[in-house]
């Protein structure tokens, strides 16, 4: 994930979208997405009112990724009115328990 730039002006609204993402939890880890590091990079196109994002899902093979995508393109569009959500779904860097926040691995227990 990104870090927080002062000199680039979206960034404080790239941040208050990391949080928001926070809302978006894993069916099967009851884990939000942002603790879990599966979010890589939130760009705003803030002139085309359009956000992207790269992420990926914990295994190719994860049944629940379709719904975790759609909650991601809901929560954005829901919380960024006149914006577009667009959720590019990367498997590089390939996730690992690494990409835990530390937050994240004490909800886990880890």
């Amino acid at each position: 994930m990104e870090s927080f730039d002062i000199t680039d002006h979206l960034s404080f609204m790239k941040a208050k979208i990391v949080e928001t993402l926070r809302l978006v939890i894993d069916p099967e880890l009851h884990i939000n997405i942002i603790d879990l590091g599966l979010v890589y990079k939130v760009e705003v196109d803030e002139p085309g009112k359009q956000i992207n994002m790269d992420m990926t899902l914990s295994s190719s093979y994860c049944p629940m990724g379709e719904s975790i995508l759609s909650a991601v393109k809901n929560c954005i569009e829901g919380h960024y009115a006149g914006f577009t959500a667009s959720v590019e779904l990367v498997w590089e860097p390939v996730w690992s328990y690494d990409s835990i926040t530390e937050e994240g691995k004490k909800l886990l227990g880890i």
